[in-house]
Parts: structure tokens; C-alpha cells; sequence
């Protein structure tokens, strides 16, 4: 056991290096390949109101004129030990981990991101436990129940959940139950936890019945696969005969089986919410990191962006280490792996 997680530890950090280097090169090397120049990726730190003489200093400091060899170690190591920008006059500091400097905004990029992930971590973890409890169960049920009205009243739901998007449930939500019945918080009333805990689960109960709506609906058409599947084993035909009850048979031995593709996709999901949720926190006009992107994007502000991106990817990263880990506790055959 001890061996598979050093392994899989030392593959997370690999991956990580590998993810970084993506970055990098879409945001630095993919523009120059589409005829960008030194001068217009200074540009977009200096503003377009700038002379020539100020946006040939500015990429001259950033090191834009460097080999993107020497750009890459810079910026991998500003994440490390910080990252000091001089513009002759004045001198920026990022300390470390430095995801970023904006220029358009005069500070650090992860402060920033660090004050929206509490909103993006509220909606992500509030919205799985909803939609794993529902699809589990509901698929669970629907196995069991195989050609009956409950599972294709169930399957029917969870067609629908699977096919309308976010940013129409969550408008529709937000017109009926918000603004017209007064069940639930309007948009934007988001308040943190450590204020209270009824107003913060008030405020972010819609988002994620939205949210968990349509992931519970995925999560319960592939439950139902897995049990259909596990349910015909041998092994479940043994359980039985020794005489164990249907209770234990079914949780125990036959979901657990079904488990596996469950957690895969989980990882995913959960990796690419705590990266940001940014059609549910743009519908519901939460300010997480979803929300900061696209904000980051309409003004072109390239540090927020990089830092968004790549905070992303590490919660992806670390969401599949997690769910590795899991495999070897739902599944012992994995450890030998």
C-alpha cells in the first residue's frame, strides 16, 4: 500500500510539471506562433495607451525578449521563491507562490483567487454530496428495479437532468423559486460561513439543487450500468447462497463493485468545479472562480487568466491522486497494480 501511494505521489508531481509546461506555452508560445511579438504581449501589461518606447522597456523587463527556455524557469521559479517585476521607476513584488501579477489591477493574482475559492469550494462540495446521495441511491434503485415505472420515471429524470444546461435550470430556478414563490435567496446572496451557517446554506441551497440536478442525473444513469452489470456476477450468486441478506449482498458486495467508474468520474468532476463552476456561478452571479475568469477573459487581463488556469489543472491533478488512493480502499486488487 505504502509503495502504490509514492507511486502515484511522485506521478501527480510529474503530471504537474507536465501541466505547467502546457500552460506556459499556450499562454507564451502559442501567441508567437500566431504572429505575436514581444511588444504586444507587453502590451496587454501596460495598456494600449502606452508609447513604443514604454511597452519595448516593459517586455525587455518581463523577459520577453529571452529564450522561452529561460521564461519558463523564470516563471516556475517566481511559483517557488517569488517573482520581483522592475519597471525602472517602480518595482512590482509577487511573493511566492507567485501565480501572477496584475498590472491591470496593481496586485498579486492568488490573493485574489484565495478570496473567491471559498465561494467556488462552497458550491462544489455543497452540490456533491446532493448529487452523489441522489444518483447513487436512485440509480441503486432503479438496478433493483430494473423494467420498472420507478426506473423509467427515474431514467427519464435523469435524461433530463443530463440534457438541460446549467444556465437554463438555474435562470428558471432562480424566476420560480426566487423571485416569484420566495423559497430561496435571490442571485448574488452569497454569505461565507463563518458568518452563519443558515444564511450560507439559505443562499447557496438553489445553486446547488441546479447544480447537483444535473450531475446526480449522470451519476444515476451510470450506477444503474454498474449495478446491472455487478448484480450478474458469480460472486453475488455466492453471496446469496451462503445466505447473506439481500441487504448486505446489494451494499457490500454489489455496490461496492459498481463503485470504481463512480469515483473516476468524480475526480473529474469535482477537479473541474473546485477549478471553477462558470456557467452555475455566472447564472447565479457568485463571485468564485468561476466568475473570475470570465471577468479575467472580457478584460483581457492575461496574469488572472494564467492563474486561473493553472490553479485549475492542480485541483484536477490532486481531485485523480485522491480518487487513486480511493481505488486501492474499494478495490484491493488495484494495490498490486
Amino acid at each position: 500500500m505504502i509503495a502504490y501511494i509514492i507511486r502515484r505521489l511522485f506521478a501527480a508531481v510529474f503530471l504537474l510539471l507536465i501541466v505547467s509546461m502546457i500552460t506556459f506555452v499556450i499562454f507564451y508560445v502559442v501567441p508567437k506562433l500566431n504572429g505575436g511579438t514581444p511588444e504586444t504581449l507587453a502590451t496587454r501589461y501596460v495598456g494600449r495607451t502606452a508609447n513604443a518606447e514604454t511597452v519595448q522597456l516593459t517586455a525587455q523587463r518581463l523577459g520577453f525578449y529571452d529564450p522561452i527556455y529561460v521564461q519558463y524557469w523564470d516563471w516556475l521559479k517566481g511559483i517557488f521563491v517569488g517573482k520581483t517585476y522592475n519597471f525602472g521607476t517602480s518595482a512590482e513584488t509577487c511573493p511566492a507562490p507567485c501565480l501572477g501579477y496584475s498590472f491591470r489591477s496593481n496586485q498579486p493574482v492568488l490573493p485574489d483567487l484565495l478570496d473567491r475559492m471559498p465561494v467556488t469550494l462552497s458550491l462544489a462540495l455543497g452540490a456533491a454530496v446532493l448529487w452523489v446521495l441522489a444518483g447513487i441511491s436512485v440509480g441503486t434503485l432503479s438496478a433493483l428495479r430494473k423494467g420498472s415505472i420507478w426506473d423509467r420515471l427515474s431514467m427519464g429524470v435523469a435524461l433530463a437532468g443530463v440534457s438541460l444546461p446549467i444556465f437554463f435550470t438555474g435562470l428558471i430556478g432562480l424566476a420560480f423559486f426566487s423571485y416569484q414563490l420566495g423559497w430561496t435567496a435571490p442571485g448574488g446572496s452569497y454569505v461565507p460561513i463563518t458568518e452563519s451557517v443558515g444564511d450560507w446554506a439559505y443562499a447557496l441551497l438553489l445553486p446547488w439543487i441546479t447544480l447537483a440536478f444535473q450531475f446526480s442525473a449522470q451519476y444515476a444513469r451510470q450506477t444503474r450500468a454498474g449495478m446491472l452489470d455487478t448484480m450478474n456476477e458469480d460472486f453475488i450468486r455466492t453471496a446469496r447462497a451462503k445466505g447473506l441478506v439481500e441487504r448486505k449482498v446489494v451494499v457490500k458486495h454489489g455496490l461496492r463493485g459498481a463503485l470504481t467508474p463512480i469515483l473516476t468520474i468524480f475526480g473529474l468532476d469535482m477537479g473541474l468545479l473546485l477549478g471553477g463552476a462558470v456557467l452555475t456561478e455566472t447564472a447565479f452571479s457568485l463571485n468564485g472562480l468561476g466568475q473570475y475568469a470570465i471577468d479575467a477573459i472580457k478584460n483581457q487581463d492575461l496574469p488572472k487568466v494564467l492563474g486561473v488556469t493553472l490553479l485549475a489543472a492542480v485541483f484536477i491533478v490532486l481531485a485523480n491522486l485522491v480518487v487513486d488512493l480511493l481505488y486501492a480502499v474499494v478495490d484491493p486488487r488495484v494495490r498490486a497494480a
